[in-house]
């Protein structure tokens, strides 16, 4: 649940304060640690390295995980022409 509908959820009365506290203070735990979630739609989300979630489809994960290494590669040779986002949690 996000901050803005556990603020909505208190003021309506559907949360107490406490349960509204505590529910913020896990949103603030997960903020700049990634985690997943399954999609409306059965595909997995990752949640944490930007503003948006990142989702795919579980063959399309397959695919990126495998192709990793050469990710890396690429990073590491082209390492002076790529930019770093200094983000938390990075």
């Amino acid at each position: 649940m996000d901050r803005e509908t556990i603020l909505r959820k208190l003021s309506a009365g559907e949360l107490s304060v406490e349960e509204a506290d505590q529910l913020l203070a896990q949103n603030d735990q997960k903020r700049g640690s990634l985690y997943c979630r399954v999609s409306q739609k059965g595909a997995i989300s990752v949640y944490g390295l930007q503003r948006m979630p990142v989702t795919l489809y579980v063959e399309q994960w397959e695919r990126l995980l495998d192709f990793g290494d050469e990710i890396r590669k690429f990073a590491e040779q082209h390492a002076g022409e790529l930019k770093r986002k200094n983000a938390p949690g990075s």
